[in-house]
């Protein structure tokens, strides 16, 4: 079996075909991705060398917010050049000097870049450089920029033993968050728990570490009458401030606009903190060239380390990939053995089912259709063991009368002649049966539909069965409203379809007993029911009541007459209408056949 299949063609080629192209394909990704490494370096690069930056700038920006002047800068800019690895020169904004990063250096103004890197000034701090700072106002002044706001010594060891003594209250008290204490720039303590600060409720006293000093009042003041100045020059009701520098109007003469107090508050605090602040200053910084390193690079040395990689990561890949192949071709070559007995005739050739992966999948789908192709087989051999039954029995009788006949047992009279051609008609009977169900199953029954009124086409068919329902003594009723239901359907074929029906319920009732027919409309189908008073159907039997040449008789006797194809032609009709049949059954009490079909609700057809 493996010579039928060319190599070239094989599953297992085309894997291993596969796989290196795809082993191919990753090896040029990698080396695309490490030649890339130089430049993801570069970007890594220039991103410290902007962090060094930024921490430079906000190192300077906290000097300045917490000195007066740049004259004892100096030590803080070498110490920042040795973290950094960059050269940093400050200069006012006339380019003078202030101070180097290298000692006793003394860089000419014209050596300098035509632009500074940053301005470094604790009044309008550069958000794009400086980090930001918890409750940091809007108007970029530095948070550390407290001026006479700074606590004494005194002040700060009160603060400090009171946050701690808050605190510990705290976590005595079983507090299940996690509580620190932090120090602000102007040194009040506040403690925080899980990261927020406590700044409402008297548990622990808190209000005594809430309480403004009297440092903080008097700059409080202080920056209240600056600011109601600068109202007063506007023109502008007075505010009053809060200790977090909100306000609210001191005097009921009326509200000053909140533009005007935002822009005097911040002219106010400049002012306020002007003597306390080093003026604006220009930042320069360099550094110096650096060549950026890669692991790869197009050395002798590394040209080998990339072959000998790209060689055993494409033999890895083909080990693998043949050793999965030869899992995947073994359940294939299962299915083929079991295929090849299936066409010798072998009807039990199946598959072994052995995962639930797509081959197991495949495996379960060819023992279905094995299951499938064998029940197919029996009902094909039931058939014909079916047609030669229902027609032998005719035909033994026309041969039997014949014979008798031609030996002069029998006279060839009138009677003779009449059996014969009931035997005949009975023949012509199953054929048309056949060739109908044989048209159905190819599809190629041929409707006429048009315009059916139900209770009329019903009534048809009680006349025409009358007689055979009088013969058996069976009444035969009609059950229907004064106007039925209107549908769209073939009159021939549902006429045939509800006689089949109606022959099969008087042959089934016993003398005495009633067949009802009766239409009816349910939401949009119309409905025809066939209910008689018979024998009923036993319940493991009622799925087979459609099935070709079943009777409910074992025997496969003929005294109960049809040839056993009516009720499967009914079903035929049925689905070419696009309908369907059903039947309910209680056995000894009788049984209901129930025909399905859409409808049409809008009124007699003209």
């Amino acid at each position: 079996m493996r010579g039928d299949i060319p190599l070239r063609r094989s599953l297992r080629s085309r894997l291993l075909l596969l796989s290196a192209l795809v082993s191919l394909c990753s090896i040029v990704a990698t080396a695309w991705l490490v030649v890339s490494l130089t430049a993801v370096a570069i970007g890594g690069q220039r991103g410290q060398v902007l962090a060094d930056d930024a921490r430079i700038y906000d190192a300077l920006v906290g000097f300045a917010a917490t000195h007066p002047d740049w004259g004892d800068v100096g030590p803080v800019i070498r110490e920042l050049s040795r973290r950094t690895g960059r050269h940093i020169t400050l200069t006012d904004e006339n380019r003078h000097l202030l101070a180097d990063s290298e000692k006793g250096g003394r860089r000419p103004a014209r050596s300098l870049p035509s632009t500074a890197s940053a301005t470094v000034d604790a009044f309008a701090v550069d958000t794009a450089l400086a980090p930001r700072y918890d409750g940091a106002p809007a108007d970029r002044i530095d948070p550390r920029a407290v001026g006479p706001f700074r606590l004494t010594a005194r002040e700060k060891a009160a603060q400090q033993a009171t946050a701690s003594r808050v605190a510990n209250c705290m976590r005595g008290a079983g507090v299940l968050q996690d509580v620190s204490v932090v120090q602000l720039p102007n040194g009040r303590e506040q403690v925080m728990i899980d990261g927020r600060a406590l700044d409402t409720g008297d548990r622990c006293r808190v209000d005594e570490l809430l309480r403004r000093t009297d440092t903080e009042r008097k700059a409080l003041a202080q920056l209240g009458r600056l600011v109601n100045g600068c109202l007063t020059a506007r023109h502008a009701p007075p505010v009053q401030l809060a200790d977090d520098l909100t306000w609210i109007p001191s005097t009921a003469r009326g509200t000053p606009d909140s533009r005007a107090v935002t822009t005097c508050l911040s002219t106010a605090r400049r002012e306020q903190l002007d003597p306390y602040v080093a003026p604006a200053a220009l930042l320069f910084t360099s550094g110096p060239d650096q060549k950026i390193a890669t692991f790869f690079d197009l050395s002798d040395t590394n040209r080998t380390r990339i072959a000998g990689v790209t060689v055993a990561v494409l033999l890895t890949t083909m080990t693998v990939t043949f050793v999965a192949g030869t899992r995947m071709v073994r359940p294939l070559r299962a299915l083929t053995g079991a295929a090849r007995r299936m066409a010798e005739g072998d009807e039990s050739a199946h598959v072994e089912v052995t995962g639930d992966d797509e081959f197991g999948k495949l495996a379960e789908a060819f023992n279905l259709m094995a299951s499938r192709r064998r029940q197919l087989e029996e009902l094909r051999r039931a058939l014909v063991s079916d047609v030669a039954h229902e027609l032998r029995t005719p035909l033994s009788n026309v041969r039997g009368w014949l014979e008798a006949v031609e030996d002069g047992v029998v006279p060839a009279d009138k009677n003779l002649i009449s059996s014969l051609l009931e035997e005949a008609l009975l023949l012509q009977h199953i054929i048309d049966d056949l060739r109908d169900l044989a048209a159905a199953d190819a599809g190629a029954l041929r409707l006429h539909p048009e315009g059916v009124d139900a209770a009329a086409l019903l009534a048809q068919v009680a006349r025409a069965h009358q007689g055979s329902a009088g013969s058996a003594g069976v009444r035969l009723r009609v059950r229907s409203g004064d106007e039925g239901p209107h549908l769209y359907a073939d009159p021939v074929r549902l006429r045939q379809a509800i006689g089949n029906l109606v022959s099969n319920a008087i042959r089934h009732t016993p003398a005495g007993g009633t067949v009802t027919l009766c239409t009816r409309t349910e939401g949009d189908e119309v409905v025809f029911s066939v209910e008689d008073t018979g024998s009923g159907i036993s319940g493991e039997d009622l799925p087979r009541v459609f099935d070709r040449f079943w009777r409910a008789e074992k025997s496969r006797s003929r005294q109960g007459g049809g040839s056993g194809l009516g009720l499967s032609i009914v079903r035929k009709l049925a689905e070419a209408h696009g309908g369907t049949v059903h039947v309910s059954s209680v056995p000894r009490e009788g049984s209901v056949f129930s025909l399905r079909l859409p409808g049409q609700h809008s009124g007699p057809v003209p």
